[in-house]
C-alpha cells in the first residue's frame, strides 16, 4: 500500500491563507478530496494522512469531516492549542474520532527560536501518549537545537519531522542542518518525512541531483524504518507536479531493498499514524 503521509486540504481564503504570497499563485484556490483523488489515481496511491494548514480547532473538524466523507484519507493531523489550561480535555473529546491521528502547531512561524521548550507547550506535548497521538515537528534548520532538547524530554512520544526541516536548498546551506538531523536521528522515536523539497529549492530550477544529498543525509540519519515519502500537496504545485514528487522519491530509493522500499511509501506511515 502506498501512502501520502503529508498533504493538504483547504477553501481559499485570501486572508486565512495569507501565507500564499505572490510567488504561489497557481495554489490561490480551493483544493479538496475530489481534486487529489483524481491524481491519487494517476500516480497510484492509496491513501494519505491529511495535515493541517490552518491553526484552528474549525480546521481540524473540517479535516475530520473530509475523512468521515472519503475513505483514500486515513488520517488526520489536526490542530489545538497544546498550550491551553484546557488541552486535556480538548485531547479527550478528539480521542474519540478513529480518524484523528495527531497534532502540528506551525512553529517555523513563531518568532521565539525555543517555543517547542516553553513550559505550556510541553505540558500539553506530554498528554499526546496517553491519547496515542503523534506529533508533526515542523520547524526551520535555525530552530533544530531546540528540537533536539525537545525530543530528548519525550522519549516514548512518536515525533516525525516534516519536510526534512526545511533545509535552504536553494542557497545550498547544508552543513549545519546535516549535523543536527544525525543528532535527533539518534533518537528512534523520531521519524522525518521526504517531502516539501522541491520548494526549498528553485521552484523553476531545481534538480534531483541538487536534492540527493539532502536525502541522502536524511537516509542515514532516519534509516528506511524511519522515513516516510510525502508529497505536500497542493504546495508542492508551485515547482511541479505530483508525479515529479513522487518520482523524486520513488527513482532515489530504486537502489534500496523491495522491503525498505515499501517502508517509505507506506508502510511506515501506516504504522506511525496507526492508520
Amino acid at each position: 500500500m502506498t501512502i501520502d503521509s503529508h498533504q493538504h486540504f483547504w477553501h481559499y481564503e485570501p486572508i486565512k491563507h495569507s501565507w500564499l504570497d505572490e510567488s504561489m499563485s497557481v495554489i490561490r484556490k480551493d483544493f479538496l478530496p475530489e481534486d487529489l483523488q483524481q491524481v491519487y489515481q494517476k500516480n497510484q496511491i492509496d491513501g494519505c494522512v491529511a495535515v493541517q494548514a490552518d491553526q484552528t480547532l474549525e480546521e481540524t473538524d473540517f479535516l475530520l469531516d473530509l475523512a468521515k466523507k472519503n475513505s483514500f484519507i486515513k488520517g488526520v493531523v489536526g490542530w489545538a492549542d497544546l498550550r491551553a489550561d484546557n488541552i486535556d480535555s480538548i485531547l479527550k473529546k478528539y480521542s474519540s474520532d478513529k480518524n484523528l491521528k495527531g497534532w502540528r502547531h506551525v512553529v517555523q512561524d513563531e518568532t521565539d527560536p525555543n517555543f517547542l521548550l516553553r513550559p505550556n507547550f510541553l505540558r500539553g506535548i506530554s498528554l499526546l501518549e496517553k491519547y496515542n497521538h503523534t506529533y508533526d515537528i515542523l520547524v526551520f534548520p535555525h530552530q533544530l537545537g531546540s528540537v533536539l532538547e525537545f525530543v530528548k524530554r519525550f522519549p516514548n512520544q512518536k515525533f516525525v519531522i516534516d519536510h526534512i526541516a526545511k533545509p535552504f536548498i536553494k542557497e545550498g546551506f547544508y552543513e549545519g542542518w546535516a549535523v543536527l538531523m544525525k543528532e535527533i536521528g539518534k533518537h528512534e522515536n523520531v521519524y522525518c518525512k521526504l517531502s516539501g523539497m522541491i520548494t526549498e529549492a528553485d521552484y523553476n530550477t531545481w534538480t534531483a541531483e541538487q536534492l540527493h544529498p539532502y536525502m541522502s543525509l536524511t537516509l542515514e540519519a532516519f534509516g528506511a524504518e524511519r522515513t516516510m515519502f510525502g508529497s505536500d500537496w497542493p504546495v508542492c504545485l508551485v515547482a511541479g507536479n505530483y508525479g515529479q514528487v513522487k518520482g523524486l522519491v520513488t527513482k532515489f530509493i530504486s537502489t534500496l531493498s523491495s522491503q525498505d522500499q515499501d517502508m517509505i511509501m507506506g508502510k511506515n506511515a501506516k504504522e506511525f499514524y496507526s492508520l
